[in-house]
C-alpha cells in the first residue's frame, strides 16, 4: 500500500482539492480527497508532493522506432532494431508522466504484451495494429513499388492496404486477430505521405460502415485519420469514436461530432515540432506550411463549439533529441492551452477524456477515483499556475501504473 500526501489534487474531471492524500491498494485507488477523512495507512509508503493527478494519456501516438520521418524507410529496416528502439520509448513516455498510450499503428500490439508480462516497464498500450490505408492512401509508401508495399502490408507490417468493401472487412479481422483493441483508418490524404492530399477523401462511406460494423462487433471502435472534411463528414457517417488531426473541421462538422458524441484528438505536437525543427521530407513541409493555420484554428473552433476533446501527440521517433520523439508528450498540453483550452480542460482531456476515445475497451482510469485503476503522477509545482510544467519531463517526480511505481 503507498499514500501520496500532496498541497493540491487535480482529479482528471472536476475541480482541484487542496490538503489531500491518496491512498494506493495494489492496482487501484483506495481514497483520494481531503487529509482530515483519509483512512489510517499505518504500514504505506508515503511520498509527499506539490501536485497528485492522474497518469496523462497520449491517445495517438506510434511507436515505429524509427529515427526518421521518411516514414518509406520503414520495411527497410530490421523489426528487431526498430523494436529495440521502442523499449526505449516505453521508458521515455513514462518519464514524461504518461501511463496510458493509444497507439494508432506500430509496433504497439507486440510492446503491449512485453508490458503486460512485465518484460519491460511502460505505459498501458492500447494497440491498433496496422493502421488501414486505401491503395495509393496515407497509409502507402508512395516511394516503393506497390508490390513491395502490398507485400509488408500482408506480413504483420504496421500498414495494411485495403481497397472494397470486402477487403476492408478482412483486414479488419486481421487486426482483431491480432487483439488489436481498436481499428485505425486513413480517412483522408495525409502529410507524410508523399502525393496524396490531406483535404482528398479516401475511403468510400460504405469501407468506412464495414470497418466500423465489423469492429463493432467484437466491441471495438474505429479511429480515423482526417484532415479534409469530406473524409471527417464520412468517417463520422460510418460511426467513427474518434477524428485525429480534424484540421479542415467547420461549424457543420463540429455540430456533427457532437450529434454522433464523437472525440477530437488533434495532434498538435507534431505539427508545432516539425515545422519549428523542418524534420520532415521537404514535400511534407510544403502540406504542414499549407495547413498549419487552419488546424490552429480547428482546435479553437472545437473548443468553442463544445467538441470533447482528448489529448494526442502523434509523437513516432525514438530518441528525445529528435523532434516529435517520445519523452515530448507533454508538449501538446501547452499547445491545446493556446489553442484557447483552459490548463485546467487541457489536463481534463489528457487524463478523464482519454478513456473515452476507446468505447467499450476503456479501462477505469484518467480520474482519481476509489475504485478506479492505480494510474497516478506526483508533479514538483502547479501546472494550473503554468500548464508548461507538464511539458517537461524533470517536474514529474512520480510515476505509478497500475498501482507500481515506476518513476522517482
Amino acid at each position: 500500500m503507498e499514500r501520496i500526501e500532496a498541497d493540491l489534487l487535480i482529479p482528471g474531471r472536476g475541480r482541484p482539492v487542496q490538503d489531500v492524500v491518496v491512498v494506493l491498494d495494489g492496482t487501484t485507488i483506495r481514497y483520494a480527497g481531503p487529509t482530515a477523512a483519509a483512512p489510517s495507512t499505518p504500514n504505506a509508503a508515503v511520498t509527499k508532493a506539490p501536485v497528485v493527478m492522474p497518469g496523462l494519456w497520449d491517445c495517438h501516438g506510434h511507436f515505429l522506432g524509427v529515427r526518421s520521418l521518411d516514414l518509406a524507410q520503414v520495411p527497410m529496416e530490421s523489426e528487431v532494431l526498430r523494436a529495440a528502439r521502442a523499449t526505449v520509448d516505453l521508458r521515455a513516455a513514462l518519464n514524461a508522466g504518461v501511463t496510458t498510450v493509444r497507439e494508432l499503428g506500430g509496433l504497439g500490439i507486440h510492446l503491449a504484451q512485453a508490458v503486460k508480462e512485465g518484460t519491460v516497464d511502460g505505459p498501458s498500450i492500447y494497440a491498433a495494429g496496422a493502421m488501414l490505408s486505401t491503395t495509393g492512401g496515407h497509409g502507402d509508401f508512395h516511394k516503393l513499388p506497390l508490390a513491395w508495399v502490398i507485400d509488408f502490408s500482408h506480413r504483420d507490417g504496421e500498414i495494411r492496404l485495403a481497397d472494397g468493401v470486402d477487403e476492408c472487412v478482412r483486414a479488419t479481422r486481421e487486426q482483431l486477430r491480432r487483439n488489436a483493441r481498436l481499428i485505425k483508418v486513413c480517412a483522408s490524404g495525409g502529410v507524410l505521405s508523399e502525393v496524396d492530399d490531406p483535404i482528398h477523401q479516401q475511403f468510400t462511406v460504405k469501407e468506412l460502415q464495414a470497418i466500423v460494423e465489423v469492429a463493432g462487433m467484437a466491441d471495438r471502435v474505429v479511429a480515423a485519420h482526417c484532415h479534409g472534411k469530406p473524409g471527417i463528414m464520412a468517417a463520422l457517417e460510418a460511426g467513427v469514436r474518434t477524428i485525429e488531426h480534424g484540421t479542415y473541421l467547420d461549424d457543420e462538422a463540429c455540430a456533427a461530432m457532437r450529434e454522433a458524441g464523437a472525440v477530437l484528438v488533434p495532434t498538435r505536437t507534431v505539427i508545432s515540432e516539425l515545422l519549428g525543427n523542418a524534420a520532415a521530407p521537404p514535400y511534407a513541409m510544403i502540406k504542414l506550411r499549407a495547413l498549419e493555420k487552419t488546424h490552429a484554428a480547428a482546435i479553437s473552433m472545437a473548443h468553442d463549439r463544445g467538441v470533447t476533446i482528448a489529448m494526442g501527440t502523434d509523437v513516432a521517433l525514438s530518441g528525445r533529441d529528435l523532434p516529435a520523439s517520445w519523452g515530448r508528450n507533454g508538449l501538446e498540453l501547452p499547445l491545446l492551452v493556446r489553442a484557447g483550452l483552459s490548463p485546467l480542460e487541457a489536463i481534463e482531456a489528457a487524463t478523464a477524456n482519454g478513456p473515452l476515445t476507446l468505447g467499450p475497451q476503456a479501462p477505469s482510469s484518467g480520474q482519481l477515483v476509489e475504485g478506479w485503476d492505480a494510474d497516478v503522477i506526483t508533479v514538483d509545482a502547479n501546472p494550473l499556475a503554468d500548464i508548461t510544467v507538464l511539458a517537461d519531463q524533470l517536474h514529474v517526480t512520480g510515476v505509478w501504473v497500475r498501482g507500481r511505481r515506476v518513476k522517482g
